[in-house]
């Protein structure tokens, strides 16, 4: 069944369904990288592991295993301490609490290898809430600009509508969803598209090595494959609000088509 939304699905923005999406989104925007390239190209999927949460920006995902707290009464006499010659150590009960550290995902994207000499053309990322917020923001910034100091093309989809966006000179145009091309022979320059929650995802021209002329992959198909396949119908909440931060108008408009697929 597809998606009762024109564009992207801001249910699919709920913390137990993205990661899903994600996976199955990449898987797709692959196949259909790799049946419209030309026979000297080729499309591969890497994977990479990255912190999701830091306790600083949230502990609500920092979740223990077990905690153990003893908690002496409050009327209970403190220990006297002993004084001279006779004097014993100090005996401590300690009290046993969580560690925090930041938990990991593994978070798939895409590749593009000009084929006779296997160089590295462009890499195509999907962002995640990783990617936007705490300390995964952080090392996301710190790869990104490694791929921008190589002549690679660098193609980023924002489909989430919370965290913060990617870093630009200027202000980005008004728009819910984002893609940003960074081609490789305009450094430091990127063409930004964007498109509001109420219209359908566009056609983006995915770079290739020069004279080769950019690839045409409607966002659309992909997504409308994507949903279908990850069967997303039966798990998304539509019968309650979303969890993507909307305008309130844009709430009321969503929840309303949200009602018509129950």
């Amino acid at each position: 069944m597809a998606s009762p939304f024109p564009g992207m699905d801001p249910y699919l923005e709920n913390p137990a369904v993205w990661p899903d999406f994600h996976a199955e989104f990449i898987g797709c925007m692959r196949k259909a990288l790799n049946d419209r390239l030309p026979g000297n190209y080729d499309a591969r999927i890497g994977e990479r592991v990255t912190l999701i949460e830091s306790l600083e920006e949230s502990a609500k995902l920092i979740i223990p295993d077990v905690a153990v707290v003893r908690q002496e009464s409050a009327t209970q006499e403190a220990p006297q301490a002993a004084s001279g010659a006779a004097a014993t150590a100090l005996m401590l009960e300690p009290v046993t609490l969580p560690l925090a550290y930041p938990a990991e995902a593994t978070e798939p994207y895409i590749e593009i290898y000009f084929t006779p000499d296997r160089s590295l053309v462009a890499v195509l990322e999907l962002l995640s809430p990783s990617n936007k917020i705490g300390v995964g923001r952080g090392d996301y910034l710190l790869k990104r600009s490694a791929v921008l100091s190589q002549e690679v093309h660098l193609i980023e989809l924002d489909l989430l509508l919370g965290g913060r966006r990617m870093p630009l000179g200027k202000r980005l145009p008004p728009g819910d969803y984002f893609a940003f091309v960074a081609h490789s022979q305009r450094r430091f320059n990127c063409d930004v598209y964007a498109w509001f929650v109420r219209q359908p995802l566009p056609i983006l021209p995915i770079p290739l090595k020069a004279p080769d002329a950019d690839l045409p992959i409607n966002l659309a198909e992909v997504f409308s494959q994507t949903y279908e396949r990850g069967r997303y119908e039966r798990c998304l909440r539509y019968a309650e609000p979303p969890s993507a931060p909307l305008a309130d108008a844009d709430r009321r408009w969503a929840a309303e088509l949200a009602r018509r697929k129950e």
